[in-house]
Order: structure tokens, then sequence, then C-alpha cells
């Protein structure tokens, strides 16, 4: 998988997982203001929709390819595994950082295998499964940037898939913000917030 590594001076490695037409460029100066000192693993998504990269193809807008999402979820398990091998980073201290459809993947890591994340920032996600069987996600954190207004994302979505992680046993806090689907400075800083109480 394309990806930039980039060494950092503490354990905990930050996942950025781009959205729909972004690159494995697009993360890295929010990781830079949610952890300077993290390790960063930037990915970039191996399905080309007109021209744009994604995380995994989709039927619709809003509709996924449930195989294909399930299929890119463990390869994205199986590469990160093999780039803590290759980076000498710990695979179990990997925190996804998401947006868009790189939440929806990161989402459906945690729905699919136990382990996979020590905890996630999802701005803007999905339920990625409807139809999975979510392992023990206890002491897993996630927090969730949520648009009040989001075309693309309704406050339904997101109040669902807070329901779905909490019954499985993460610890799951969503922040609420009067905007669409874009991912501003103020959900940044609150997702910063949420990070350095729990992984500082």
């Amino acid at each position: 998988m394309e990806h930039i590594f980039q060494k950092g001076t503490k354990e905990i490695t930050l996942l950025l997982l781009h959205g729909t037409g972004g690159t494995e460029r697009d993360l890295i100066g929010l990781a830079k203001e949610i952890d300077p000192e993290a390790n960063i693993l930037s990915v970039r998504g191996q399905v080309v929709e007109q021209g744009m990269p994604r995380f995994f193809r989709r039927i619709a807008e809003g509709v996924f390819d449930m195989e294909d999402l399930r299929f890119r979820t463990d390869e994205l398990l199986a590469f990160i595994k093999e780039s803590a091998a290759q980076y000498e980073f710990d695979a179990a201290k990997v925190v996804a950082v998401g947006y868009s459809n790189g939440a929806n993947i990161a989402g459906n890591l945690l729905f699919r295998h136990h382990g996979s994340l020590a905890g996630a920032i999802l701005h803007h996600p999905m339920v990625p499964d409807r139809e999975a069987s979510i392992p023990d996600l206890s002491g897993v954190h996630v927090w969730i940037g949520a648009g009040t207004n989001d075309f693309m994302c309704s406050p339904k979505e997101s109040e669902e898939l807070e329901q779905l992680l909490a019954t499985a046993g993460a610890c799951v806090q969503v922040g609420w913000f009067d905007y669409g689907h874009q991912l501003t400075m103020s959900e940044v800083q609150a997702a910063k917030t949420w990070y350095d109480g729990i992984f500082h």
C-alpha cells in the first residue's frame, strides 16, 4: 500500500485514513496537531472511484459494497501488522484517525477485529457494517466527530454508531458541531483535548 511512515518519540502510532479523493499526505498536519510526538502511519486507499482514492468500493453514495469493505478491512489490518514489523512500532498501540471514508474503514476495523486498534478518532463516520458481530471492545476509546447538518452522515447515523460501539464495551464520546460534512479546526481541537486526556 502507498503510505508514509514518520517515526515519533513515543509508543503510540497514529494510523491516518483520508476521505474520498484524499491521499496519504492529507491528514499529516492534523496528526501533528493531535500528537506531535506519535509515530505516523498514513495510508492511501487502494480503490479508485472516478479518479479519487478510497479505502473500499461503494455501490452508490452512502451504500457500501460490503464484500469489498470486509476484504479491504482485513487487508488494512494485515498491512498494519506488516508495517509494525518493518518500522518497529507496537501494533497494540495504534490509534486510528480517519475522516469520512477513512473513518468508515477505521470503524470497521473495530467492528471486525478484536484488538486491532487501541483507540480511534472518527471524523464524520457512518455505521460500517450492520451485520457485523462486534467483538468485545472493552478498554478501547473512541471519539466521534459529528455534524448536526451533515448531509452525508445524519446525526441518527452517528448516534447509532455510538450505541453499537458502547454496547460492545468501548468508551465512546461524541463531539457535535453545527456544521456539515467538512472537517473544522474546532472539531480537530476537540479531538485533541479528548486524546490528551486518554493517551498522554
